[in-house]
């Protein structure tokens, strides 16, 4: 299983960008979809989640700002991020809980990340 992620790149302040993980390989199914953050030097810090269902939560920082979403059919977690700022700079992380057959346990899974720069 692979998680592969893209979208990032060089932003101004104000403006937006979409970012997508795809959830590739041998796949029975997905609970949670999450993306994190680490920006230079500062821990890495949960971004957003989506549950199977749908249910999302959001880091405090991107309430408003941001939104999570995902298409099931295509294995895939999006990342919409609106109004950003120069302390969004970050790499992006996705994560996701993956479970390959019926008979076996969820594990958890990250993509390489993709680096978000915000600015003028």
């Amino acid at each position: 299983v692979q998680l592969q992620a893209c979208g990032g790149g060089l932003v101004q302040p104000g403006g937006s960008l979409r970012l997508s993980c795809a959830a590739s390989g041998t796949i029975f199914s997905i609970n949670a979809m999450n993306w994190y953050r680490q920006a230079p030097g500062k821990q890495r810090e949960l971004v957003a989640v989506i549950s199977s269902g749908g249910r999302t939560n959001y880091g405090d920082s991107v309430k408003g700002r941001f939104t999570i979403s995902r298409d099931n059919a295509k294995n895939t977690v999006y990342l919409q991020m609106n109004s950003l700022k120069p302390e969004d700079t970050a790499v992006y992380y996705c994560n996701a809980d993956i479970r390959s057959h019926w008979y076996s346990d969820y594990y958890n899974y990250w993509g390489q990340g993709t680096l978000v720069t915000v600015s003028s």
